[in-house]
């Protein structure tokens, strides 16, 4: 059966062949063109019936009856943009994500990928291929293979860092110390408040829940050697580096990737500036030595809280003081203490290096940072555990 012209225009011919509609365009079908193709299209498909739409019952969308797909001929298409393809998949007649079935002839690569972004878009969702039944295995070796690429590159920029380190402390004078004491601030004083205030809760639930678990056993009083041992050795230091990665971390990352995406970090490398000298190494120092002063006021916090709360439950100051003194080591506030540079340390070259490797868009500083807290929530947690077996080998 041959094909039925039903509507011609200079810039389109419609027909009909064996309930499939055929659209031929012909010439441009470009923005500065389109406004009056579109006028008549809409005018011819609307004269076909090609608008009507079901709006009643189960089957609401689009009324196939008529016309079971659509098919786009561009052998005589000379050029269409995005507002031409556009423009050509109303006669798919998408509605509510249903549309007819289409498909596309005499064209290019390139025609074909415009028309198929089009149509999803005038269909109101994007057509995802189908996931191989290995995917979830892919994607597995990919995050195990970035994980390896990440840690690889974060230890390449610790050994960079401390060369850069070593040079500078054979060299004061290249130290940048207020640099050094603007981070401190920041970092460090700046974070006092916030630290204490969690430090002194978490003594006070450390208090709460031994109170009531050792009070069953009659040893209530044991409850002043948990709070001393868990604050000294572990919690105080965990919360200052936990606050430190969420919040001087991703300061550190956000402050430097700004600096990337506007290029002065490369504006600092053509005048002979060092990035590491001037970006890396006063951050890392400001942590280095806000840190044990912050894990200090968050030990003396906390142990003021469980103090506060054991009063509470029966057991004195006085008595509190006499049995931390005499039953917590000073070696548990030393251990505790080791832990808070190294910690630092990790936070600072981390939120450095995601920084640096911000790319131009504020998605990819958007993304780096979120890394950047991750990461270095991830290193301490794996760095205390390692702490806590290597002190217990250590009998400490």
């Amino acid at each position: 059966m041959s094909a039925s012209v039903q509507n011609s225009h200079e810039a389109y011919r419609l027909e009909i062949d064996q309930g499939q509609l055929i659209v031929h365009a012909f010439g441009r079908w470009t923005l500065a063109t389109i406004k009056p193709i579109d006028r008549a299209l809409k005018a011819d498909l609307l004269a076909l019936g090609y608008g009507k739409v079901k709006t009643s019952g189960e089957d609401y969308g689009v009324d196939d009856t008529e016309f079971g797909g659509v098919v786009f001929d561009f052998k005589e298409l000379v050029r269409i943009d995005t507002a031409g393809a556009f423009i050509l998949t109303r006669t798919i007649g998408c509605h509510d994500g249903m549309c007819r079935m289409w498909r596309v002839r005499n064209a290019n690569p390139g025609q074909k990928i415009l028309l198929s972004a089009a149509a999803e878009a005038s269909a109101g969702m994007a057509m995802q291929p189908p996931k191989p039944w290995y995917d979830p295995l892919s994607r597995l070796g990919e995050g195990f293979l970035n994980g390896l690429r990440e840690t690889y590159e974060t230890i390449a920029f610790f050994g960079h860092f401390c060369v850069i380190l070593f040079k500078m402390l054979l060299r004061p004078q290249r130290i940048r110390w207020k640099s050094v004491f603007s981070h401190i601030e920041n970092v460090g004083l700046d974070a006092l408040p916030i630290v204490v205030v969690l430090s002194f809760f978490i003594g006070c639930v450390l208090a709460f829940m031994g109170s009531d678990l050792l009070e069953a056993f009659g040893a209530k009083v044991f409850v002043v050697d948990l709070v001393g041992l868990a604050v000294l050795r572990e919690f105080a230091v965990l919360i200052t580096a936990i606050l430190m990665a969420g919040r001087s971390n991703s300061a550190f990352t956000a402050e430097i990737g700004s600096m990337k995406m506007r290029q002065e970090i490369d504006a600092m490398t053509v005048i002979g500036l060092n990035v590491g000298e001037t970006l890396v190494a006063p951050r890392a120092l400001a942590c280095l030595v806000s840190a044990p002063i912050l894990t200090f006021f968050a030990m003396v916090s906390g142990l003021l809280g469980g103090m506060l709360v054991t009063w509470s439950q029966g057991i004195s100051p006085i008595l509190f003081t006499a049995r931390i003194t005499e039953v917590v080591s000073i070696n548990h506030f030393w251990v505790g203490m080791a832990k808070a540079p190294v910690f630092a340390l990790v936070i600072a070259i981390i939120g450095c290096r995601q920084g640096l490797a911000v790319g131009g868009s504020v998605e990819s500083l958007g993304r780096r940072t979120t890394t950047s807290v991750v990461q270095a929530i991830f290193a301490i947690i794996l760095l205390d555990a390692m702490f806590a077996m290597l002190f217990l080998k250590m009998d400490v």
